[in-house]
């Protein structure tokens, strides 16, 4: 059988202590020129590669990394305009600190492999639709986590987390100090598939992001004596993909067709402007768009989206900070969203 080679064979083969030949390969600054390369040429020699990450996890029980979790397809990471803001300032974080970023992929299709489960991280940052899976899978790991944009109403999982209420609430009173009266709402996760939805089957999605920025609107809308059964809700797929189809039918009467479209993300914001603009419909002039997120996108579109942004650089230090630097938020810690004027608001038509 041949031997396994382990460090304090490569010690002993170098003429060194063990703890010298660990230094050459964890702090190597602290070991002289000449002891270094005679420890690495021994290591060569016997074809040792070096510590092992997993070793190294167990002894010192740190490992500088962070592991980046959501409950859909590694793509996702890279397609949703979303995701990739916020993985993007999440990356951005990790190097200024030094620390590692590990992309883990948690479905139904695919529950465990190697990820939640052997990922080498510190704890995770999870982003997804409920506890099932991410945070159970996360639990039984026994390693901390952060929620970033899980949709759970469980007040034992630490969050970092965004005012959707709040924001929501901005977005309409917004549209409302520009003179509109007729509003319409396309959101994601409403109702058991796409097409308009009533009040009732808003109040029951499972979604508490979704949720939440529906009663931000009706609370604003409210306000100005608009009730909610008078403000219809489209339920849009998640590609997205019947934009077209829930705009074909709020606009069938342009008499009575809403002039201002709160959108619950900026996707579907900038996707409703192009509807519009394909109708001959002007944006602000004809019909005002509000979206929700502020990814990169909102900014060069055309006209630029009005839209709620999220503090992403913020999130992304705080939760940070909750793993690397054993600092976990207690429960859930809400931050503001800012809203960024843009030119896809403007008065009301007359």
């Amino acid at each position: 059988m041949t031997k396994t080679i382990r460090l304090k064979d490569v010690a002993e083969a170098a003429g060194v202590s063990h703890g010298t030949a660990s230094n050459v390969f964890n702090r190597p600054e602290l070991v002289r020129d000449e002891v270094r390369e005679r420890v690495r040429e021994a290591a060569r020699a016997l074809g040792y590669a070096g510590p092992s990450p997993a070793g190294r996890l167990l002894r010192s029980g740190k490992v500088n990394a962070i592991g980046f979790a959501a409950d859909q397809p590694l793509d996702y990471l890279f397609r949703d305009p979303w995701a990739r803001r916020i993985l993007t300032e999440v990356a951005e974080v990790c190097d200024a600190r030094g620390a590692g970023l590990a992309l883990v992929s948690v479905t139904e299709e695919h529950p465990t492999g190697w990820n939640i489960e052997s990922a080498l991280v510190d704890g995770f940052l999870l982003s997804g639709s409920g506890r099932k899976f991410l945070v159970e899978m996360t639990q039984r790991r026994g390693l901390p986590f952060v929620s970033l944009s899980l949709d759970t109403r469980d007040t034992d999982v630490p969050a970092v987390c965004i005012d959707d209420f709040g924001g929501a609430q901005a977005a309409a009173r917004h549209l409302l100090e520009l003179g509109h009266r007729r509003f319409a709402v396309l959101g994601f996760a409403l109702g058991d598939g796409p097409g308009r939805v009533t009040p009732r089957e808003v109040q029951a999605t499972r979604s508490m992001n979704v949720l939440e920025r529906a009663r931000g609107y009706w609370a604003a809308l409210a306000e100005a004596g608009i009730p909610e059964a008078e403000v219809p809700v489209h339920a849009i797929g998640r590609n997205g993909g019947n934009v077209g189809e829930a705009l074909a039918l709020l606009f069938a009467d342009r008499a009575t067709a809403p002039t201002a479209i709160l959108a619950m993300a900026d996707r579907l914001a900038l996707a409703a402007m192009a509807w519009l603009e394909g109708q001959g419909l002007r944006v602000p002039q004809d019909v005002s768009v509000v979206g929700f997120d502020g990814v990169p996108e909102a900014a060069s579109s055309t006209p630029p989206l009005t839209t709620m942004e999220q503090p992403y650089r913020r999130i992304a230090e705080r939760s940070v900070a909750a793993i690397l630097d054993d600092a976990m938020p207690e429960g859930r810690e809400v931050l503001p969203l800012d809203l960024v004027l843009r030119a896809s608001t403007g008065p009301a038509p007359s």
